[in-house]
């Protein structure tokens, strides 16, 4: 009964008790600096590790709603900088925190936030060259998102002005803080809404942290996704961030993405007059040179001149014709002695030569057959008996086998 007058819990009412206190309100929306340990990513999407400094350390869960918004990748020894609502966890009767959000602490760890986002976004293609837009020779409209303070705006002005005029499209943007990343975006989508031809994305010179905008996930989506080409003018010469590489092309400075995004009108100027003074020179040269062909022909039609070259084509006639006639006796004379020598050639084995050296040719009629042996004829067979100069007709009285073989 004791007990029950002082006030008995169970350990989940004492568990419950305490955590209406501890979540009272007081301890909501702290902010909280110590190094990471123990950090676990787990599958579910929640991420678990341990806050400590030299002292103490402090059991924290990010819930993954929370943590799909992080600017990089917690990893363990990293000092930062957390921001949440003390809580109880039931189970464990531990208190704990709910981190909602956790920022670098320090220009280390920012360094290391950025190389972590740079070496994603390259693995992912964000930076590859084929996917750069180029940008207009001649732009109509230009957009501009930048600070409404400031010189970046004035800069690009007066470059523009004196440059190029064309007309401009000015989106005020936060570029520094809280805000300035959401705000980077929604310039960029505002933009590619309008015909715009290109934006310049700029803002002046700074710190990491200052510049630290143009390094968030959510910029670098926006300039990767654009419609229009953009160029990023985002601090000085030697300042790099995320946005420099996304974007299609990178200026040193404000003012020098305006001298990038327009040409210079006094250069175009000696441009046209250079090609001008070249078109001109071409056409006095082809003029000169049909001048002087005309010339020749001119000089070619002089009556004198021209009975003159016509005689000298005659006289080359006549030479042409006298050297293909001797040409044609030389090949007649060549081929005549060549057909003696194939006449002579038949001759030596003519059944005619045979008959002028007193030889004769016997055909039996009326067939007319060659009579070759005695065994060819018969008695009383008529004969045709061919000599040089006629044919003899005669009968077959006898016939007697020579004895000479």
């Amino acid at each position: 009964m004791v007990f029950e007058e002082k006030g008995i819990y169970t350990v989940h009412e004492f568990t419950l008790a305490v955590k209406s206190i501890l979540t009272s309100g007081r301890f909501n929306d702290v902010w909280i600096r110590g190094e990471i340990s123990n950090f676990t990513n787990h599958n579910s999407g929640h991420r678990y590790f341990t806050l400590k400094d030299k002292s103490s350390s402090l059991q924290c869960v990010m819930f993954k709603w929370y943590g799909k918004n992080l600017r990089f990748e917690p990893e363990h020894g990293m000092k930062v900088l957390v921001m949440g609502d003390l809580d109880v966890y039931e189970q464990r009767g531990i208190y704990q925190l709910k981190v909602r959000d956790i920022r670098p602490d320090g220009i280390g760890e920012l360094y290391k936030a950025f190389e972590q986002l740079k070496n994603k976004l390259a693995m992912e293609g964000l930076f590859s060259p084929e996917h750069k837009k180029p940008l207009p020779k001649f732009p109509k409209k230009i957009g501009i998102a930048t600070s409404p303070t400031g010189a970046v705006l004035h800069d690009i002005m007066t470059v523009i002005k004196r440059r190029y005029p064309a007309n401009l499209l000015f989106i005020p943007t936060i570029v520094q803080g809280e805000y300035a990343a959401e705000s980077i975006a929604r310039s960029i989508g505002l933009l590619n809404k309008t015909d715009a031809d290109v934006i310049i994305l700029g803002r002046g010179g700074g710190s990491i942290e200052d510049l630290w905008a143009f390094n968030e996930e959510i910029v670098a989506l926006a300039v990767f996704n654009s419609r229009i080409p953009i160029i990023s003018a985002v601090g000085h010469e030697t300042d790099y961030t995320i946005t420099d590489f996304v974007a299609d092309v990178r200026a040193p400075t404000p003012s020098a993405a305006a001298e990038i995004a327009v040409p210079d009108r006094a250069e175009l100027a000696n441009h046209i007059n250079r090609l001008g003074e070249r078109l001109i020179e071409n056409k006095r040269r082809s003029i000169k040179d049909v001048m002087v062909h005309i010339s020749e022909l001119k000089a070619g039609v002089e009556p004198r001149l021209f009975l003159e070259r016509l005689a000298d084509y005659m006289q080359f006639t006549d030479e042409l014709t006298q050297r293909q006639s001797l040409n044609i006796q030389r090949l007649l004379e060549v081929k005549r002695s060549l057909l003696n020598a194939h006449a002579g050639k038949l001759d030596a084995v003519s059944p005619l030569g045979t008959l002028l050296r007193g030889y004769s040719i016997t055909l039996k009629l009326p067939e007319e057959t060659h009579v070759r042996s005695i065994g060819d004829v018969e008695k009383k067979d008529e004969l045709s008996i061919i000599v040089n100069d006629g044919k003899i007709k005669c009968k077959v009285n006898d016939k007697e086998v020579c004895t000479w073989k």
